[in-house]
């Protein structure tokens, strides 16, 4: 499998439900906490010859003193104003049964604020694409520091990510 170039992808919330049930640090969907509008959308690279989804969250104040590392970085525009964050440490396995890419195309019946959200994804979608190997080599750093016998300190922030594969799998093998 070769990496290809990234893109912006939602995940299905039903996938996402399965997850959140396996490891409650996957981000919930719930409708009973409302968390039912709460999108999971990021970017897909190869780890450990899988495809994982490394999520992307819009920037809030708290990320600004935040400095980058191993399962961090932050997101600028062209101006150097941060726009977005990278989770890697919630990042999840995902087969393309599961994901749909998001469409960026400005559409005469955009509203502003659908304009100004398409702007804003393909802003944070250029950053990642210009850091696309660092992203990648990353990624594939943390999987393997939080899979091994390492005594990676951040371990307890990640995901299970062995534990999520195995429900993928489950998840696959039924559709």
């Amino acid at each position: 499998m070769k990496q290809e170039r990234l893109n912006l992808y939602l995940v299905d919330m039903k996938y996402i439900r399965n997850l959140h049930r396996a490891d409650d640090k996957v981000s919930s969907v719930s409708p009973q906490i409302g968390k039912q509008h709460r999108i999971y959308a990021g970017i897909i690279v190869l780890c450990n010859s899988r495809k994982y989804l490394i999520p992307l969250s819009h920037a809030v104040a708290k990320h600004t003193k935040m400095k980058p590392r191993a399962d961090f970085d932050k997101i600028f525009d062209k101006k150097g104003k941060l726009i977005g964050v990278l989770n890697y440490n919630l990042m999840i396995p995902v087969e393309q049964a599961q994901v749909y890419k998001v469409n960026l195309k400005p559409a005469p019946n955009d509203s502003v604020s659908e304009s100004h959200y398409k702007q804003l994804c393909i802003d944070e979608l250029t950053w990642c694409r210009k850091n696309q190997e660092i992203i990648v080599n990353k990624a594939n750093c943390l999987y393997n520091l939080c899979c091994g016998e390492s005594g990676y300190k951040g371990k307890a922030r990640c995901l299970d990510f062995v534990k999520l594969e195995q429900v993928c799998d489950k998840y696959n093998s039924r559709l």
